[in-house]
């Protein structure tokens, strides 16, 4: 399958370097990041396929292969594997902590007018992507692979059409709005970043590659149809952009949205040095995963075994024929005849001690203690306050302050990226120093009314935009003020 590529006139990627980089990433790339996601979900590739955390389980649970038994599978335990996914939880406390509600963007532009035409814009265009179930999903891709891009997608003419002013394009419903400019979240399993060869943090190029199945009706018998494997690939770059099914192209145009730049922003989780990937939360847990969920699996055996009485009967004929039961006779002739019980359920604190130790770990690689999620333990003291609330989750709310940083900037990033587009619609028309914005994270802890009104106090005194400020604090703002 050979790309044309004529029409990109911004890169010297080849045809040949462009099948070779999508074929790594094929082979290489994507399946380990299926992988995490399969593990993150503990879902089965295929039906009737085991669950990916079972795997980490040793052989004498999940079943091993025995060369001394005719050929034959030993599978003695697998009836009491026991699969705990604390990781899943703990991403999703993680994502429920980086964004409990909708996030607030403050324009920098200098004039009030501009700021408040230039936050509508963006509230608008935001929520017509999906608003707070898109930030969500990309903070989610985020932490299970360790880093999500943002695309803009936006037709400029059809744009220009619908908004052709402000007023337009905020009386426009969001569906509609979506179909001329909206933000996506690519998976990265399906999104194959172009680096410069000089700087691995410029995009020269982006591709979207994936496989998906068609009905196909046969032309000979119109009752019957099979299904079919196409190849789609959509490649982006500064200048152009291009839509290939089997290396046919289907759809292309030029980048009027952004051009010289690749409408693409790319988000690490946590950075990772000299690397465009980042770093996930679910790799680092897998080996304390599986190793709990064998301590799990070994607990529900050994239960099994002892959680009933077993009698050894020696001198009883028919033993095997009678039910044991209160109020029972047993009668023999044998005087040495006797009958052992044996079994019921024992305590072992090793075990119980070593899986707190694991749990324990989980907690301190991920961040994450039970607590963020509800589950209280123990006495931990008065925790009726935010500020103690906050001492207890310290090492939680430290990792997502931390995180916050680049997906705030991401999202600055796109911002702009959607203030450009809107210029060179005419929607809104904005200088570049005008299309800074700041974002405004909510609280991951409620805080009190009071403490509410004290914090707005202060923002406002900083010169924070009054209209802002009562907005967070729920009061409807009738007249805008300066």
């Amino acid at each position: 399958m050979a790309f044309n590529l004529e029409p990109f006139t911004d890169t010297t990627l080849s045809p040949e370097a462009l099948e070779i980089i999508l074929a790594e990433h094929e082979r290489d790339i994507a399946p380990r990041l299926h992988w995490l996601w399969s593990y993150f979900r503990n879902e089965p590739p295929r039906p009737g396929a085991d669950v990916p955390q079972a795997a980490g389980l040793p052989p004498r649970l999940r079943g091993a292969w025995d060369p001394f038994a005719d050929d034959r599978m030993v599978d003695a335990a697998a009836s009491e594997i026991v699969i705990e996914n604390d990781i899943a939880w703990r991403i999703h406390t993680m994502v429920d902590f980086m964004l409990p509600e909708p996030l607030v963007l403050l324009s920098n532009a200098g004039q009030p007018q501009q700021r408040r035409n230039i936050e509508a814009a963006l509230d608008a265009v935001w929520e017509a992507s999906g608003g707070l179930a898109l930030l969500h999903d990309a903070l989610l891709m985020g932490h299970v692979y360790g880093h999500v891009d943002l695309l803009l997608r936006c037709d400029i003419e059809r744009l220009t059409a619908l908004a052709p002013d402000l007023d337009a394009l905020l009386a426009l419903p969001s569906e509609v709005l979506a179909e001329a400019i909206r933000v996506e979240a690519i998976d990265p399993a399906r999104g194959v970043p172009i680096v410069d060869q000089a700087d691995y943090r410029r995009l020269e190029a982006y591709a979207i590659d994936f496989t998906r199945r068609t009905a196909r009706v046969d032309e000979d018998d119109r009752h019957g149809a099979s299904l079919a494997s196409e190849r789609v690939t959509e490649l982006f770059s500064g200048a152009w952009r291009q839509v290939s099914i089997n290396g046919h192209v289907i759809d292309e145009g030029p980048n009027r949205a952004t051009p010289g730049r690749v409408p693409v922003v790319h988000i690490q989780n946590i950075p990772q040095p000299l690397h465009y990937a980042g770093i996930g939360e679910v790799e680092p847990l897998i080996p304390l995963q599986d190793q709990l969920n064998t301590r799990l699996s070994d607990r529900a055996a050994r239960v099994t075994m002892q959680s009933f009485k077993m009698y050894l009967a020696k001198g009883i004929e028919g033993f095997d024929q009678v039910r044991i039961g209160p109020g029972r006779i047993l009668s023999t002739d044998n005087p040495d005849a006797q009958v052992t019980a044996f079994g019921g359920d024992a305590d072992s604190p090793s075990e119980t001690a070593h899986i707190e130790d694991i749990r324990e770990a989980m907690d301190k690689v991920s961040g994450v203690p039970p607590i963020a999620a509800g589950v209280v333990r123990a006495k931990i003291g008065n925790l009726s306050s935010g500020n103690a609330l906050r001492v207890t989750m310290l090492g939680l709310l430290s990792k997502t302050r931390r995180k916050r940083v680049g997906y705030g900037a991401g999202v600055a990033r796109m911002s702009a990226f959607i203030l450009e587009a809107l210029d060179r619609a005419g929607t809104l028309a904005s200088e570049p120093q005008d299309r800074k914005v700041s974002v405004n994270w909510p609280e991951a802890i409620d805080l009190d009314q009071d403490d509410r009104l004290i914090s707005a106090q202060r923002k406002y005194e900083l010169g924070i935009n009054p209209e802002r400020v009562l907005a967070e604090l729920g009061y409807p703002v009738d007249q805008p003020r300066d």
